[in-house]
């Protein structure tokens, strides 16, 4: 038997010992037998919840411990080169669009852009990359 026919097997073997009893005692006491079996399905459901939640939680704090331990990079070459290319590919008609319209004010304009993004990307990728503050006690003061 596995365990949880084991223990299948005692809650029918109290289910019956419930039966029996109320048999021989009469309906007198079917409130009191009825409560008393009800409790022990309400340890037993008890037992097995809080036996998966400690399961749940220490898997939880495995994944935790495992990803403090190994940090995954948070992008790889072929994705940094990628967004490279793709910004590069679009400055071409961004500059001639801004350039048409607007002249150098609209290519620097245009520029501007591409070089924000890129900025955002990189800090969104590397973020200890442009040194992290830290608020103190103050709101208008910040420290490296």
């Amino acid at each position: 038997m596995t365990g949880m026919d084991a223990r299948d097997a005692d809650l029918k073997k109290d289910l019956d010992a419930t039966l029996h009893t109320r048999r021989e005692l009469g309906e007198e006491y079917e409130s009191a037998l009825v409560d008393s079996f009800l409790e022990k399905v309400d340890q037993r459901i008890d037992s097995v919840v809080d036996r998966r939640v400690r399961r749940q939680l220490a898997e939880q704090q495995m994944t935790a411990a495992r990803d403090g331990r190994s940090p995954r990079p948070t992008d790889t070459f072929g994705e940094r080169f990628g967004f490279g290319i793709v910004s590069l590919v679009l400055a071409i008609p961004l500059s001639a669009i801004g350039g048409g319209v607007a002249h150098l004010p609209g290519m620097l304009v245009a520029w501007a852009g591409i070089v924000g993004v890129n900025v955002v990307q990189v800090a969104r990728t590397n973020p200890g990359l442009f040194g992290r503050r830290h608020r103190t006690g103050r709101d208008d003061a910040w420290e490296d």
